[in-house]
């Protein structure tokens, strides 16, 4: 069974710095489009990052230039550094997999970020 186990949200002031993980278990990320979306309070989900199974990679508007996404194959787990961070960059992120019709979920961990 494929799980995605993510960590590395919290609390950060404004300007601060997280790094988030995917840990997946069950299949290589390499093979999947692999993403973090997040959800904010009242609002809908977005997708924040993507690096595909092609290797190609693309941001939202709102964090180009802020955040990266990088998969380490041998660890299979996707990342997500968070940089100069805003409070409108709280929210709840998840990471997904998918692979034609496979899709999966992670739980989702939360980001705050201070003002």
């Amino acid at each position: 069974q494929v799980q995605l186990v993510e960590s590395g949200g919290g609390l950060v002031q404004a300007g601060g710095s997280l790094r988030l993980s995917c840990k997946c278990s069950g299949a290589p990320l390499a093979i999947f489009d692999n993403a973090w979306y997040r959800q904010g309070p009242g609002l809908l989900r977005e997708l924040v990052a993507i690096i595909r199974s092609d290797g190609t990679i693309d941001y939202s508007v709102s964090v180009k230039g802020r955040f990266t996404i990088s998969r380490d194959n041998a660890d299979n787990t996707v990342y997500l550094q968070m940089n100069s961070l805003k409070p409108d960059d709280t929210a709840v992120y998840r990471c997904n997999i998918k692979q034609g019709s496979y899709n999966y979920w992670g739980q989702g961990t939360q980001v705050t970020v201070s003002s």
